[in-house]
């Protein structure tokens, strides 16, 4: 089997995942800055993710509109895509993700996450949630 890492990319930040070697889990490991605007992708940490973790391939969150039509975040998050797959020579996928950061919005509510702490792990979590539910759908 092999790792893979999950990413929910935004406009300033990347949440990151990884798997287990099974294939059954997915872990969070951090968020990383970028800056979309001025073309700062935080490739240079990506870089030492994906050195430690060797993933075989990444599973990125392609947040669709609800009419199932591609918008300017999921052309966005097909962009870092295409600089992923050729900067690293990894397949990359793509995972419907148009609830996962509700998802995980509702989840740290109910766990009584306050709003500061939520904003500092939502993207990590919602990276979690894209990439446990590929990993459920591929089992």
């Amino acid at each position: 089997m092999e790792r893979i890492l999950g990413l929910d990319v935004g406009s300033k930040t990347v949440g990151v995942a990884v798997s287990d070697l099974l294939g059954i889990t997915a872990q969070g490991l951090e968020i990383i800055k970028i800056d979309e605007e001025s073309g700062e992708f935080g490739l240079e940490r990506m870089d030492e993710l994906v050195k430690e973790n060797k993933p075989g391939r990444f599973v990125l969150g392609l947040p669709k509109n609800m009419n199932n039509t591609l918008g300017p975040r999921a052309e966005a998050s097909q962009n870092y895509g295409k600089l992923l797959e050729e900067r690293y020579n990894l397949p990359v996928e793509y995972q419907d993700e148009r609830l996962s950061t509700v998802e995980a919005e509702r989840m740290l509510i109910s766990n009584d996450t306050s709003r500061n702490k939520r904003k500092k792990v939502i993207d990590k979590l919602a990276a979690v949630l894209i990439l446990q539910n590929y990993l459920e759908i591929h089992r």
